[in-house]
């Protein structure tokens, strides 16, 4: 059977950071605002008044310090408190094309691969800003690379389904050459209001070349050995805009059109689910927790990944083993476990194995068991 082998990634990271401090002062800002606006409801038992939120808070919850965005100053303005990106025209190129061709020429660069040489490309991301034409057709021409291009959503699990997507194309043999590319623009599905979830979330896009071992001239490469997907359905994490809220008379702007979260329950149920789907994977494999050498996992919460890193190695991870981006990028959706991947696999020797493995809505959990050549 033809093997696929990831041969380069790269990692587009928007300039501006926000940190805990400066999201703290805008929330709080506006929830004094709202306070006061409605002092006399709160005086008179009506309404019950908008809790702070801390520095302090948001490390306990998530372990995240920081993130980075496309645009602080709409998300920090207390009257807006959302991205300021501005509609682009039919003829400009769109957010998330701009976004991944940065990432995907770092990743194309990496692999020594001219993008004319790609057979597929997979746009795979938790919200496109489009439905259609494809983002991944739009990036296919801006590139200039060839074959066919698609769109994928699987929200935080894109990625890895992707990879798989990519992976079976190219033992097949229909393709050689495969580009993934998850342009997240987490910061514009958030709810900067909502003092749970205000922190979650950051921007960055990711791309990885994946090619038929038989053609790749990386001098370093990562051996694709299996790949496992799966879901069940779940409304613990939901989005619910869509196309029918114009006929639906729904609002737009109401708080269930962004990312809503049963936080409690997504952590009871998600870290067995994703800690099993690993152990089996390897397990099928005849592999174990103590073969592995790194855990590139899911970057959404650090206790998740402290929680599903234990379960799967069968003790307390070092950093090196899991290693955690999160503190400084956030949650960046499918981005997420990627963005491990591509700044912490260079110290791995040949023969050293890994598993890289998203989870998010849906349900939905993927696992990419991967080895240095």
């Amino acid at each position: 059977m033809t093997q696929a082998v990831i041969t380069g990634t790269g990692l587009f990271t928007p300039e501006r950071s926000i940190d805990n401090a400066a999201l703290v002062g805008s929330f709080n800002a506006w929830v004094d605002a709202e306070n006061a606006r409605h002092a006399e409801a709160i005086a008179a038992g009506e309404r019950a008044p908008l809790a702070h939120s801390s520095t302090e808070f948001i490390v306990k919850a998530s372990g995240i310090h920081s993130r980075h965005v496309l645009d602080a100053e709409g998300i920090l303005d207390p009257g807006r408190m959302r991205p300021r990106l501005p509609q682009r025209g039919n003829d400009e190129p769109s957010v998330q094309c701009e976004m991944g061709l940065a990432a995907a020429n770092q990743a194309l660069a990496a692999a020594g691969v001219a993008a004319a040489h790609i057979d597929l490309v997979i746009v795979a991301c938790s919200n496109l800003e489009r439905p259609y034409p494809a983002v991944a057709v739009e990036l296919q021409a801006a590139l200039g690379a060839g074959g066919y291009a698609f769109d994928m959503n699987v929200a935080c699990s894109s990625a890895t389904f992707a990879i798989e997507t990519a992976t079976n194309a190219i033992r097949a043999g229909s393709i050689r050459r495969a580009l993934v590319v998850d342009p997240e623009i987490c910061s514009a599905h958030l709810n900067f209001r909502d003092r749970d979830s205000h922190f979650i979330f950051g921007d960055a896009c990711t791309a990885i070349v994946l090619e038929d071992d038989d053609v790749a001239r990386a001098e370093v490469r990562f051996e694709i050995l299996g790949t496992r997907l799966v879901t069940r359905f779940s409304n613990a994490i939901r989005n619910n805009a869509g196309f029918l809220d114009r006929v639906t008379d729904s609002d737009p702007l109401a708080t269930d059109k962004l990312f809503v979260q049963e936080g409690r329950r997504v952590f009871k149920e998600v870290c067995p689910l994703v800690a099993s789907l690993i152990t089996e994977h390897l397990a099928s494999m005849e592999l174990a927790g103590g073969d592995l050498s790194r855990l590139w996992l899911h970057q959404a919460n650090r206790h998740m990944n402290d929680l599903i890193a234990r379960r799967v190695l069968g003790h307390e991870p070092s950093p090196e083993q899991a290693p955690i981006i999160l503190d400084r990028y956030a949650n960046t959706s499918s981005a997420g476990s990627i963005i491990a991947f591509h700044l912490h696999r260079h110290d791995l020797a040949p023969g050293a194995i890994g598993v890289v493995c998203s989870f998010g809505a849906g349900y939905s959990a993927g696992s990419v068991v991967v080895r240095r050549q």
